[in-house]
């Protein structure tokens, strides 16, 4: 599993924005800038919709103004799926990342398999990566929304 410390490992990935998707891959996404990446199960389940991408909506400009060059959210969905999930939840200033595969998920170790409700997922986290290196990294435990929500985030900035 990833750690603090460790650079981000390369995987496939797809950034879908309102208009367009992108392939790319996590290494060369995450270069030379400092990023706020945060991961969720689901797009469009109850708590990623409620609170977690919202929270880092409204607090966007507050991440801009501790240096951070992008704020991002990942989730095992394919780009259409986080394209329309973008555009629901007004997220134009996020940069919505699609991992179909979990490729990048996997590379990471952070994967749990969610059987019937959607196979295999990701663990809701939030990490700072500060030029592709891991500075803050904070798991979730199952069931809960505490160390990975926005304000938490903001400070540890």
């Amino acid at each position: 599993m990833i750690s603090v410390g460790d650079n981000i490992p390369s995987a496939n990935i797809a950034v879908a924005k309102s208009d367009e998707q992108t392939n790319t891959t996590s290494t060369e996404l995450f270069a030379g800038k400092k990023v706020v990446l945060f991961a969720l199960p689901g797009a469009f389940t109850p708590t990623c919709s409620k609170s977690h991408l919202p929270g880092y909506v409204t607090l966007y400009d507050e991440f801009q103004k501790k240096g951070v060059d992008m704020v991002a959210c990942l989730s095992v969905n394919d780009a259409f799926v986080m394209q329309a999930w973008g555009r629901d939840q007004n997220a134009e200033n996020i940069t919505m990342i699609a991992d179909g595969g979990a490729a990048f998920t996997k590379a990471l170790g952070l994967e749990m398999d969610t059987a019937d409700f959607g196979g295999v997922r990701s663990q809701r986290y939030a990490m700072v990566i500060d030029d592709g290196k891991v500075t803050v990294l904070n798991i979730e435990d199952a069931g809960q929304f505490e160390t990975s929500k926005a304000e938490t985030i903001l400070g540890a900035l």
